[in-house]
């Protein structure tokens, strides 16, 4: 049975913001193993689902989504609030909660706010986002972050 439904952003959030690009065009990402056993520990939804969600479109981001074994990875988002909705309406009073750290991150933010949800960032998150949500994290975005917020809604908030 799914308690709930966790949003987490990817680039700033899951990882460091930062994109290796190559002279021959290649690019990198870097993940934190932490927040990856974090993430799977709650894939069956136990705890909440994890639905990834990105503004932009990475073959390596589906490739971690797939080695989490995260069966929901939505990118190219450029509405992010309208993802949650659609999802909404797939699980329909599940408790919402979101991670993100950039501005196209504050109105899906405030729209899980308007649901009763709970909403976090890393602790590198700009200032924007910082003054919104219900829980900074000590983590930065690509360190340790997600898995902190995951363990935040695990004591916290039995979802």
């Amino acid at each position: 049975m799914i308690k709930g439904l966790l949003f987490i952003d990817v680039d700033g959030t899951l990882t460091d913001g930062k994109i290796y690009m190559g002279i021959n065009g290649e690019i990198m990402k870097a993940f934190s193993v932490k927040d990856g056993c974090g993430i799977q520990r709650i894939v069956d939804g136990s705890i909440a689902l994890p639905i990834v969600i990105s503004g932009r479109e990475s073959k390596i981001v589906e490739n971690r989504c797939k080695e989490l074994e995260v069966c929901n990875c939505i990118q190219g988002a450029k509405d992010k609030a309208s993802v949650i909705k659609e999802y909404e309406k797939l699980f329909p009073g599940c408790p919402l909660a979101y991670i993100g750290d950039d501005l196209n991150d504050i109105d899906a933010m405030e729209y899980v706010k308007s649901r009763n949800g709970v909403t976090a960032c890393p602790s590198d998150a700009c200032k924007n986002v910082q003054d919104i949500v219900d829980y900074v994290c000590k983590n930065i975005g690509g360190n340790g972050a997600v898995r902190e917020f995951i363990d935040y809604l695990y004591n916290t908030m039995s979802l």
